[in-house]
């Protein structure tokens, strides 16, 4: 629908919102009721035939059509409207404050706030809960849409219907409540048969009670969770998800699942979450980014700037400006942004010193919305076109030795694979026996240093570089993550390295060099065991004290930044296919701060750790080849330049 087409919510014409049916009355002219409404109601259907209140009340209720009569099958004609048209409904009884002008004005729907509503009533008309999680660019409604669609629901459709209203701070849920308030201020007395005020509810002073249909309203933030925790809620809006702030004590997981735990799974129970970006990695980018996958209850939308009707300006030449596209500007005519709209786009940049900050305003797409409000390391559309190699691993289990031994040499004898779907080795290839290739598989491991909850996870990355013999890239084929004792893990990497042909085993050493007690002897157990066992060159300084190769990658703040600048590449280049879901979340979730290069609070690394570093070897030793046998044994350490 372009911005010129008429849109008339008293007569339903122009609106995509719902199915509608074509009728005349004479009364009223050409309206365009909803579909449902004609298709369940034999009487409106009747008087679709007879085109007027009059014919129906003469022909068919054998009543002369007085006045009173006809005023009375209108009130009924409107009632039954109501039930079934939200848009209808917003027009002829709600009014809002416009925000351009402060005055009060009936509340038509912007483009925008339409495609909200398709998508609410889509769930609703389908007899399913509504569940929805709204990915908002600047101010065009969609709170306001959200609250008033919870309205309706509680003064049309529902008794005993109680919501809850949370938003980041006190001050934002008030505004949401004075909206409301300001509704019911206006509402047509006579649908209910009295005024609508809210009433606090007994001696409380954050719950409010509207009497006429005995709903509750409870108004809260995230700064005072057990504000809004209660029993007997059918509906919630969360406003603002991004900035809720987590602490020690108060989670946003915690606080949202104890409101929408007590929402039950019927039709008419609503749950929306709305918010800016406000970066990657927190709560509502998790959120958002699972419904976007189909991994949530809820139905994701994002309102990307050029929908908003305000941000048009007239061209005088449209060929000039078509000739002076920018690559981006080319890029949002494909989005679907009019010459109106990219012109206003244009002046408006003008007045940003970076384009970060633009975009971060005015995000095009759900991906630049995230991706340019925080310090992000990862491009985040090379990010996201890696996430199209992306799939459920084939395989889950453990690796088993004939004796069952976990640690020692014997944990390496006769391997085998059990399948287990609790087990946490996730196989996407399983070793090729076929193919003799030397130097093709790597095993890298990020070593987790405690065992806490919000510790990291150690990782074991197997990485497939058959393909480069053919100009291909390396590959993701399976995938360890746990906490277990660090000897332990050593020896489930070995066994892991063992089964996929004796792999290049490269330990990243840090934890294991600067432990405590004997941990740091656990890789020289290893090598006596597994031949092929990645080592670093000592410095200089202690070569020439005799100081032999040490096992392991060590990073440290020179290492590091290699090794990430050459993930930043192969990401950008889309270099290798990695195949875990949450290896490419990491990458999302990696910033840079005044310490340099880490996860974002709250998040983790361990899986982009494990692949970079096994990435980074891959690129600086011998390439596989096709050989006469299948076991490679490297008699001495593979070693890296010094650092």
């Amino acid at each position: 629908m372009s911005f010129t087409e008429p849109y008339d919510p008293v007569t339903g014409e122009g609106s995509d919102v719902i199915p509608r049916k074509e009728i005349k009355i004479e009364e009223f002219g050409t309206l365009h009721i909803p579909a449902d409404m004609y298709e369940e109601n034999g009487w409106v259907q009747i008087l679709a035939q007879e085109k007027s209140y009059k014919n129906l009340l003469e022909n068919h209720l054998h009543q002369r059509a007085t006045p009173q009569l006809v005023r009375e099958i209108d009130r009924q004609f409107f009632l039954l409207r109501i039930k079934y048209d939200f848009e209808f409904w917003a027009i002829a009884t709600v009014t809002i404050k416009d925000k351009m002008t402060s005055v009060d004005i009936p509340f038509l729907l912007n483009k925008s706030q339409r495609k909200l509503l398709k998508l609410f009533e889509q769930q609703r008309r389908a007899g399913k809960p509504i569940r929805v999680i709204l990915l908002k660019s600047r101010q065009w409604g969609g709170s306001t849409l959200t609250q008033i669609y919870m309205a309706w629901i509680q003064l049309v459709h529902k008794h005993q219907w109680n919501s809850v209203i949370a938003a980041h701070h006190k001050d934002s849920s008030l505004n949401i409540k004075a909206m409301y308030t300001k509704l019911l201020d206006n509402y047509p007395a006579w649908i209910l048969n009295s005024p609508l005020k809210f009433k606090p509810f007994e001696r409380t002073q954050n719950v409010y009670y509207i009497p006429q249909v005995s709903a509750r309203v409870t108004i809260g933030s995230a700064e005072k969770p057990n504000s809004v925790r209660g029993s007997d809620i059918a509906m919630a809006h969360f406003s603002e998800v991004a900035l809720y702030e987590d602490t020690p004590k108060k989670r946003t997981a915690d606080l949202i699942a104890s409101i929408c735990s007590s929402i039950p799974m019927v039709p008419y129970s609503v749950i929306v979450m709305e918010s800016t970006a406000q970066g990657v990695g927190d709560y509502f980018h998790t959120e958002y980014t699972n419904a976007k996958d189909g991994k949530s209850d809820k139905m994701p939308l994002f309102i990307p700037w050029y929908d908003i009707e305000m941000y048009q300006t007239p061209v005088d030449d449209y060929k000039q400006l078509i000739s002076s596209f920018t690559d981006y500007e080319r890029y949002l005519w494909k989005l679907g942004a009019t010459l109106e709209g990219i012109a206003w786009y244009r002046d408006m940049r003008k007045t940003y010193q970076m384009e970060q900050q633009m975009k971060s305003e005015f995000p095009s797409d759900d991906v630049e919305a995230f991706a340019n409000s925080g310090e992000r390391v990862f491009d985040a559309y090379a990010v996201e076109r890696m996430r199209e190699n992306v799939k459920k691993p084939v395989w889950l289990g453990e690796l088993q030795s004939a004796t069952h031994a976990i640690t020692g040499e014997d944990a390496l004898r006769e391997l085998s694979f059990k399948e287990d779907t609790t087990g946490l080795l996730k196989i996407w290839e399983k070793p090729d026996t076929e193919l003799n290739v030397s130097n093709r598989y790597i095993v890298s491991v990020d070593v987790c240093k405690g065992h806490t909850k919000s510790a990291d996870w150690s990782v074991i990355s197997v990485i497939d570089r058959y393909w480069t013999i053919y100009g291909g890239k390396p590959e993701v084929v399976a995938s360890w993550r746990g906490r277990v004792d660090k000897d332990i893990l050593a020896w489930k990497s070995a066994q892991i390295a063992m089964w996929y042909n004796e792999a290049l085993l490269i330990f990243e050493s840090n934890t294991y060099e600067t432990s405590q007690g004997d941990t740091e002897y656990i890789l020289d157990q290893i090598a006596d065991s597994y031949e092929n066992l990645y080592a670093r060159q000592s410095p200089p300084s202690q070569i020439k004290e005799g100081d032999p190769a040490r096992w392991g990658f060590h990073t440290n703040r020179t290492t590091k930044p290699i090794i990430i600048n050459n993930q930043i590449q192969l990401v950008r280049d889309n270099a290798y296919i990695e195949r875990e879901k949450e290896a490419l979340d990491e990458h999302d979730t990696y910033v840079v701060t005044e310490k340099g290069y880490e996860a974002k609070d709250g998040c983790h690394d361990d899986l982009l750790m494990s692949r970079a570093i096994g990435l980074y070897i891959s690129g600086s030793i011998d390439p596989p080849k096709l050989v006469n046998k299948i076991v490679i044994r490297h008699k001495k350490p593979v070693s890296e330049a010094s650092f």
